[in-house]
């Protein structure tokens, strides 16, 4: 069994910091791409920013563009995401993500347990 295993979550106060980390577990697998979702209450999930092996150049949402960043390991296939000057409206439960090969997962993309963030106004 194959799984993304997330940790760094809290409570922050706005303009605080904190870095989430997200890494891959179980037999041996490939990713093409890692990233970070996020979904806050009452809205649908939506992209935060991913980091394409290959390509080897981050891609960030305009919301957190300057504040977040995301870096990785691909060796260990593990992601994590500095997040600074944190806003209230960044509150929500971030998940990780991964891509990999159809073999492994059917629709390409796994997904971690989510972690919470909470930003205090």
């Amino acid at each position: 069994q194959v799984q993304l295993v997330e940790s760094g979550g809290g409570l922050v106060q706005a303009g605080g910091s904190l870095r989430l980390s997200c890494a891959a577990s179980g037999r041996s697998f490939s990713t093409y791409a890692m990233g970070w979702f996020r979904q806050a209450p009452g809205k649908e999930r939506e992209f935060v920013g991913s980091f394409n092996w290959s390509v080897a150049i981050p891609q960030y949402s305009d919301s957190v563009k300057g504040r977040f960043t995301i870096s990785g390991d691909y060796g260990k296939n593990t992601v994590y995401l500095q997040m600074n000057s944190l806003k209230p409206e960044d509150t929500a439960v971030y998940y990780c993500n991964a891509d990999v090969d159809r073999t492994l997962v059917a629709s390409g993309r796994l997904w971690g347990q989510g972690t919470q963030v909470t930003v205090s106004s």
